[in-house]
């Protein structure tokens, strides 16, 4: 005899449960017949036998009704141990997923200790040629201080004169610098030569208005590194699988799903596939509206990549409703004069100055400026930024006046935090270059403004925009015919630059 299966138990035993409901149904309909005979005749000839027959199906049918009980247990049971099986395959595909996020692990640390040891043979091989050049350099330092000085003189020279920067970069140099002061879009220009998203500001874009599930944390801390590093043969398969595992546990419609799209949209747009990006950020904006609402800050974040997506591909026109939608969203959550409602402003007014709407362009960009120094303060980076951003839209349309008031006011300001009030004799660097081309036909050689040209260096500001301002208002003087002003300023920017890439390589 072949054992039977839990499915074919199941199956019989209904089979049996029907079979004695009939017997059952029967012995009663006997029974009664017994019971009226019994009632009908007073003293039957035969009254001890009918009775006696009458106690034998009673014995039986209590036999049926317990055989009847028996079989409803067996068949609760094997409905729980149905129940239990699912839980148990539940459970192994969540093991194996954690089994292969182990071996990524795994894998990831091998790798880093294999990179550990190559450093280490290299630090080892780079302080032998320390010691080399150490005694090479005692060896000719008795060689001509002439030579040197000769050559550190043509080496000046040469560097002052390198060409400056052009008055007013091309519009595609411009809308870049503009857009990545901004925060969120790109010109197409820049499209070619993208770099990864930097981990804080791709978890930022992903994470906005959405807790990620402590299951998927470990994950998406993955991917976002592994994306940061321009890594991506690694981190699109890590996301498909698990798109795969939270769809088979928790349906499509869920907003861990929607999570995960996003940051497989966001690789796929670092990658230049858009349309693979778009497809999968609508998705999940769909799926997000569904389960979390349509004013969720979670719904706005997702606008808010596709169009920064749109932006990147060029299709302002195409993205401005999606990013005036995720401004109404932020304002309804968050309040008018939140600073992510500032940071949507600045993206919204980015959109339409590249269509010309430089009217709508100047009112968000001021909007924004308010809730900046409201908010955050004169002195926070995005007042100096969206400074710049205003500033840019003023050239755009000849409001040069209008610019250069701007750019007064954002290196006046990082003056004054450094140094204090301004007087006579504590000057902002602008001043001190006006000063300058007042009195160049005046002395024949202007006197070096001497500390004025490294003032930028502890300015408590983003040292970018800064130099970005001194930059800007040089071109700006130069177009005025101020070349002596836009000579300072742009010595200035240069010097700051210089100091920024060497305390990057020093640290």
């Amino acid at each position: 005899m072949t054992a039977l299966t839990q499915e074919e138990v199941a199956t019989h035993t209904r089979t049996v449960v029907q079979g004695l409901e009939a017997l059952r149904n029967e012995h009663n309909s006997i029974l009664s017949g017994i019971s009226s005979t019994l009632s009908s005749a007073h003293h039957p000839p035969d009254s001890n036998v009918i009775a006696e027959k009458a106690g034998i199906l009673q014995r039986s049918l209590d036999q049926i009704e317990l055989g009847l009980s028996e079989a409803q247990i067996m068949l609760a049971l094997a409905s729980h141990l149905q129940t239990v099986e699912a839980e148990k395959q539940k459970l192994r595909a969540q093991v194996r997923r954690l089994c292969q996020e182990n071996a990524w692990l795994r894998d990831e640390l091998a790798s880093t200790q294999q990179k550990l040891q190559a450093s280490e043979q290299h630090v080892a091989q780079l302080e032998e040629d320390k010691k080399h050049l150490e005694f090479m350099s005692t060896i000719k330092k008795y060689d001509a201080d002439v030579q040197d000085s000769e050559s550190s003189m043509e080496e000046k020279k040469d560097k002052s004169d390198d060409p400056v920067v052009d008055l007013f970069p091309d519009d595609d140099a411009d809308d870049r610098a503009g857009l990545k002061r901004s925060g969120d879009f790109g010109s197409q220009a820049s499209l070619a030569a993208m770099s990864p998203t930097p981990p804080s500001q791709f978890a930022q874009q992903v994470n906005a208005g959405y807790e990620i599930p402590a299951r998927l944390r470990t994950l998406h801390n993955l991917v976002i590194q592994y994306a940061s590093q321009g890594r991506y043969e690694v981190a699109v398969p890590l996301c498909k699988q698990a798109l795969e595992d939270l769809e088979k546990t928790s349906g499509h419609d869920h907003p861990d799903v929607a999570t995960m799209l996003n940051i497989l949209a966001l690789v796929y747009r670092d990658q230049n596939k858009y349309k693979e990006a778009a497809n999968l950020l609508n998705d999940a904006l769909a799926i997000r509206e569904k389960t979390l609402g349509e004013n969720h800050p979670a719904v706005a974040a997702t606008l808010n990549n596709l169009a920064v997506l749109y932006g990147k591909r060029g299709k302002y026109k195409e993205a401005e409703p999606l990013c005036k939608r995720a401004l109404e969203i932020r304002e309804k959550v968050l309040g008018r004069d939140h600073p992510d409602v500032a940071k949507q402003l600045n993206n919204l007014a980015l959109l339409c100055q590249n269509q010309g709407k430089y009217e709508e362009v100047e009112r968000y960009y001021q909007r924004a400026l308010e809730i900046y120094e409201t908010k955050l303060g004169p002195d926070d980076p995005n007042v100096a930024k969206t400074k710049n951003n205003l500033a840019s839209a003023y050239l755009k349309q000849g409001k040069y006046k209008e610019a250069e008031i701007l750019y007064k006011q954002v290196l006046t300001r990082a003056h004054e935090r450094e140094f204090g009030a301004i007087d006579g004799d504590n000057k902002p660097i602008w001043q001190v270059a006006e000063e300058r081309e007042e009195n160049k036909n005046k002395v024949k050689d202007s006197a070096p403004y001497g500390e004025y040209g490294g003032w930028h260096k502890a300015a408590k500001v983003d040292s970018p925009t800064v130099t970005t301002t001194l930059k800007n208002l040089g071109a700006l003087y130069r177009r005025q015919g101020k070349y002596e002003a836009a000579e300072t300023l742009e010595d200035c920017a240069i010097r700051s630059r210089k100091e920024v890439s060497q305390t990057n390589s020093h640290k």
